[in-house]
């Protein structure tokens, strides 16, 4: 199993509760304040610095014109991860290729982290949240065709080293296409997909050799996405998915005691509790399927997306498995109750920090967890599938780093005549 420290970047100086009606959308900008959210930015940056340190992998996602997520491009927040981590897999989860990012560009950045990082990017793409499609004036009857169409012709753009080719898709129409540089693993970084109810999507994704992604759904709602996905392609002839194609996130902490677990994560919770939207603003018409959409108007608590997920209070979710947290044994009990119930999975994203959560506690968490929680699960899990383009998931080009590549780094220098510095040494994080 693989462990994936995140944490949202969200803006948590906000106005008293009945000043705002919405995080998203309409909150005006003049609630943030630069001179605090550039040491934000740092301190969010710092802990994925410190991930990498403990041998965790580290997950970054963007938003748009929202407080819940400073981070609006984060191809910059993974480049920036990509230089100055070692080890940590770098998952990017996502890049709104349906509604904002052109394919192209896109494809480029990702190969040249890709690069930057050794090998070590994870790309993850996703539909858009329905918050930010009126922002992007598009059709959300449409975001979920671009979306598939976008990645086929990144896919081709990634594999092709030829020349250039037309491309004439239904959304996409493209000319010249010639995308360099190429990405370091080979034929390209493995690919996630996220999604929250539609099952036909989510088992597209994993025939496809993508790893499907769940977000702060409860156990019951997981187990019947990753149970319909595996049934629908038994039933089509192919071997059963390994774990490592399924993936979840729920709020995470972990304290010496529980009672320190317990004041970790109310501080995690903060997410939950004030990440409040207006329900026309969650569900523009043609986005979900019509029952889904009655569910989001009448408040009703549906797979953790509605403002009733902030009635049901921590017991619901520690019980249900949106929240996770205790010592590390009680953690490890929990995760595996629901790797058992669920039927498996192969890799965990733990919101170990949110609003405004000092680093000092954060840090402490991510320590527990990392060297006494992920010990004893690291085993857990199946891998190397064969369903759809699992033989050619991405594959790290076999070289060491920078500084030991000598022979080819040097015979590059004397025919080129360019002199390469070697990379800065990584800053050390201080002591939280």
């Amino acid at each position: 199993m693989e462990f994936y420290h995140f944490t949202e970047f969200a803006w948590p100086f906000l106005p008293p509760d009945d000043e705002f009606t919405s995080m998203r959308v309409n909150l005006p900008s003049a609630v943030y304040d630069p001179e605090i959210g550039a040491d934000w930015y740092n301190m969010c940056l710092d802990q994925h610095l410190l991930a990498d340190e403990l041998g965790l992998n580290c997950m970054i996602n963007e938003h748009h014109q929202t407080a819940t997520c400073l981070n609006s491009a984060a191809p910059l927040s993974v480049a920036i991860a990509a230089r100055l981590t070692n080890n940590a897999r770098l998952c990017i989860l996502g890049n709104p290729s349906a509604n904002l990012r052109d394919p192209i560009r896109n494809a480029e950045e990702m190969a040249m982290i890709d690069n930057l990082s050794y090998g070590r990017l994870e790309c993850g793409f996703v539909r858009g949240v329905p918050y930010e499609l009126f922002s992007s004036n598009c059709n959300p009857t449409e975001t979920s065709q671009r979306l598939w169409e976008s990645i086929s012709l990144m896919q081709k753009a990634w594999t092709t080293h030829d020349g250039p080719f037309n491309y004439e898709g239904r959304w996409v129409h493209k000319r010249q296409v010639n995308v360099w540089p190429r990405p370091y693993q080979e034929p390209h970084m493995p690919i996630w997909m996220t999604g929250g109810s539609d099952v036909n999507h989510a088992t597209r994704s994993v025939e496809n050799g993508f790893t499907f992604t769940m977000f702060l759904t409860p156990t019951a709602g997981m187990k019947k996405m990753f149970t319909g996905v595996r049934e629908n392609l038994k039933k089509k002839g192919l071997p059963k998915p390994a774990d490592d194609l399924f993936a979840f996130m729920p709020l995470v902490a972990v304290g010496e005691t529980e009672e320190e677990a317990l004041k970790f994560i109310k501080q995690v919770f903060w997410y939950v509790t004030n990440n409040k939207t207006e329900p026309q603003f969650r569900a523009p018409p043609g986005y979900v399927e019509t029952e889904l959409y009655a569910n989001f108007l009448s408040g009703k608590f549906s797979g953790g997306r509605t403002d009733a997920i902030r009635t049901k209070g921590m017991d619901y979710f520690r019980e249900n498995g949106v929240a996770v947290y205790g010592t590390p044994n009680q953690v490890v009990k929990q995760l595996k109750k629901m790797y058992k119930e669920i039927g498996g999975f192969g890799n965990l994203i733990a919101m170990l920090h949110s609003g405004d959560m000092p680093l000092k506690d954060v840090s402490k968490s991510m320590k527990l967890f990392a060297k006494e929680v992920v010990p004893q699960l690291k085993d857990l899990g199946t891998v190397s599938s064969k369903v759809g383009m699992l033989k050619d998931r991405g594959t790290p080009i076999p070289a060491k780093r920078f500084n030991g590549r000598t022979e080819a780094l040097e015979a590059a220098r004397a025919k080129s005549g360019v002199k390469v510095r070697s990379p800065r040494k990584q800053r050390k994080l201080a002591a939280a």
